[in-house]
C-alpha cells in the first residue's frame, strides 16, 4: 500500500508537471514551423532529428543504470551503490567517446551520399551536425546522473526540469520568430545549448544532495560490477542503438525518396506521438523503479502484479488521449498550425495508433531486465527493429506511397510485443493466460467500445469545435464507464482514483 502510495504521489507530481508543459510544447512546435518554413523545419528534422533520438537513446541507457542502483536499494546495500555510480560514470564517459568518433567517421558519407539538402543549406546542416555531436556527448555522459535521480524517485526534481527545459524551448522559439538571422542555424546551436546547460545542472544538483554520488575510481571501482554492467549495458545498448538508427534511418529514407516537405510531416508525427506517449511515460517514470527494486527485495510476485498492472494502465492512459485525437486529427492539426503539411495527418494516425499498441507489453523490458538475463531478448528485438529498413527501402523501392513506413513500425510493434510475452513468461515466469485474460482482453473490450463511441458524432456532424468537443466528452465518458466496469481490477482502481487525487492536490496548490 505504501508502494502504491509513492507510485500515485510522484505520478501526481508528474502530470501536474505535464499540465504545464504540453500545451507550451506545442505552441513551441507551431512557432519553430511558421519561423522556419516547412523545408528548413524539415532540414533540421532529418539532420539534427537526432537529438530528439537520443533523448530516446539516453533514456533506455538511463534505465541500464538505474537498474543496477534500483536493484541494490532493494537489498539494503549502500557501499554498493557508489561502486555502481562510479563504475557507470566510467562506462557512459567511454560510450560518448566512441559514440562521438563513429558520428564524425559517419558525418562525411551522410551528406556525401545520401541526404538530399539544397547546395545552399548544406552547411547549415552540417553544423547542426556538429551541435548534435557536442549535445551527444555530454547527454550519454549524464546518464548515471539521470539513473540515480531516478532511482530515488525524485520526480518532483524531474518535474521542475522539465519545465525548465519547455520555458527555455519556448524562449527560444519566440526568439528566432523576430530574429534577424539564419534561424535554422541559431535554432540548432540555442537548443545543443539547452541541452548542455541542463544536463550540467543535474550533475550539480546530485553531487550536492546524493551521498552514493561521490566520484572517487580509485576507491569504489569493482571490476566484478564493472563486468555486469558492461554486459547489462552493452546488450541494452544494442537495442536501444538499433531502434534510434531504425528511427533516424526512417527519415533519411523518407528525405531520399521524398525530400524535406515530407520530413516536416514526419516531425509533426513524432511530436504529437511524444506529447501523447508522455501521459503514459509519466507513470512508468514512478513505477518502473517499484519493478526493479521488488525484484531486489526478492519479492518475484510483486515484481510481475507492478509490471502486468503498468502495460495495462500505460495502454489505458494512452487510449484515453490517443483516440479521440486519431478520430479528429484533421481538425485538430488545422487548428494548431497555420500550414499542415502534405502526409502529416496520416502520418500522426498511424503513429499514435502503433504507440497505442506498443503499450501493451512496455513493462516487459522493466521486468526482464530486473531479473538480469537480458541477452537473448535483447538480440532478438535488435534483429526485429533493423528489419524495419530494409524492408521498407525496398518497398519504396517498388514504388509504395510514404504511408507504408508507418504500417511497416506497426507490424514492427507486434513482433516486438510477441518477443516480449515470450521472454516474460520465460525468464520471469509470466503466466501468459492470465496476461492475455487480464490485460489483453480487457485492453480489447475497452478500445473497442470507446472507439466505436469516439466515432458516432464524426457520423452525425460536419466538421466543427461542437464536434470535437462532443467527441471528447463522448470518448472519456466511455473510457471511464468501460475501464471501471470492466477493465480495470479492484487494486488498479484504487491506484488510478490515488493518482487522479495527487494530481488535482498539487494543482490546487499552484492554484493558490
Amino acid at each position: 500500500m505504501e508502494q502504491a502510495k509513492r507510485v500515485a504521489k510522484n505520478t501526481g507530481i508528474l502530470y501536474v508537471q505535464m499540465a504545464i508543459t504540453v500545451v507550451m510544447s506545442l505552441y513551441a512546435t507551431r512557432l519553430v514551423l511558421a519561423a522556419l518554413g516547412a523545408e528548413d523545419f524539415g532540414i533540421f528534422n532529418v539532420v539534427g532529428g537526432a537529438i530528439a533520438m537520443l533523448t530516446f537513446l539516453n533514456t533506455a541507457m538511463t534505465t541500464a543504470s538505474q537498474r543496477f542502483m534500483s536493484f541494490a536499494q532493494g537489498e539494503g546495500k549502500f557501499e554498493n551503490q557508489k561502486k555502481i555510480f562510479n563504475v557507470s560514470l566510467l562506462l557512459h564517459f567511454l560510450i560518448a567517446i566512441a559514440v562521438v568518433v563513429i558520428l564524425e567517421g559517419v558525418g562525411y558519407y551522410l551528406f556525401e551520399e545520401i541526404l538530399k539538402i539544397a547546395a545552399d543549406r548544406m552547411d547549415v546542416a552540417k553544423s547542426i551536425y556538429q551541435f548534435l555531436i557536442i549535445s551527444t556527448f555530454f547527454t550519454i555522459a549524464s546518464v548515471p546522473f539521470d539513473a540515480v535521480i531516478n532511482a530515488h524517485e525524485n520526480m518532483f526534481l524531474v518535474a521542475i526540469l522539465r519545465i525548465m527545459e519547455v520555458v527555455l524551448k519556448l524562449t527560444i522559439a519566440i526568439y528566432i520568430t523576430h530574429a534577424m538571422v539564419d534561424k535554422l542555424y541559431v535554432y540548432g546551436l540555442l537548443m545543443a545549448t539547452l541541452s548542455v546547460i541542463l544536463m550540467l545542472f543535474k550533475q550539480m544538483y546530485c553531487h550536492r544532495v546524493y551521498n552514493e554520488v561521490r566520484i572517487n575510481l580509485k576507491k569504489y571501482y569493482s571490476r566484478s560490477i564493472f563486468k555486469e554492467m558492461t554486459s547489462f549495458a552493452g546488450w541494452s545498448l544494442l537495442t536501444s542503438a538499433s531502434s534510434m538508427i531504425t528511427m533516424q534511418g526512417m527519415t533519411i529514407l523518407i528525405n531520399s525518396f521524398f525530400g524535406v516537405i515530407v520530413n516536416a510531416a514526419q516531425a509533426i508525427a513524432l511530436q504529437i506521438t511524444g506529447q501523447v506517449m508522455a501521459f503514459s511515460t509519466t507513470m512508468l517514470k514512478a513505477l518502473n523503479p517499484v519493478i526493479v527494486k521488488s525484484e531486489g527485495e526478492n519479492n518475484r510476485d510483486k515484481m510481475l502484479k507492478a509490471s502486468m498492472a503498468g502495460n495495462k494502465l500505460s495502454f489505458f492512459l494512452m487510449a484515453f488521449f490517443g483516440i479521440p485525437i486519431i478520430v479528429e486529427m484533421p481538425f485538430i492539426l488545422n487548428l494548431w498550425l497555420k500550414d499542415v503539411p502534405e502526409f502529416a495527418i496520416i502520418f500522426c494516425r498511424l503513429n499514435l495508433f502503433r504507440s497505442i499498441l506498443s503499450q501493451l507489453t512496455v513493462t516487459f523490458p522493466t521486468a526482464i531486465g530486473a531479473i538480469g538475463n537480458i541477452k537473448r531478448s535483447q538480440q532478438i528485438e535488435s534483429v526485429i527493429w533493423l528489419l524495419l529498413l530494409p524492408v521498407s527501402y525496398i518497398m519504396f523501392k517498388w514504388g509504395a506511397v510514404p504511408e507504408m513506413i508507418y504500417v511497416n513500425l506497426i507490424f514492427m510493434v507486434m513482433a516486438l510485443s510477441f518477443s516480449r510475452i515470450y521472454f516474460a513468461h520465460r525468464i520471469c515466469g509470466m503466466s501468459v493466460k492470465a496476461y492475455f485474460s487480464d490485460v489483453i482482453t480487457k485492453a480489447f473490450l475497452v478500445v473497442v467500445g470507446m472507439s466505436i463511441m469516439a466515432f458516432l458524432p464524426v457520423l452525425l456532424m460536419q466538421e466543427s469545435y461542437m464536434r470535437l468537443f462532443l467527441v471528447l466528452t463522448i470518448s472519456s465518458m466511455a473510457f471511464i464507464v468501460l475501464s471501471l466496469n470492466f477493465g480495470l481490477n479492484h487494486s488498479e482502481k484504487i491506484l488510478m482514483l490515488a493518482m487522479g487525487k495527487n494530481a488535482l492536490k498539487k494543482i490546487k496548490k499552484i492554484e493558490a
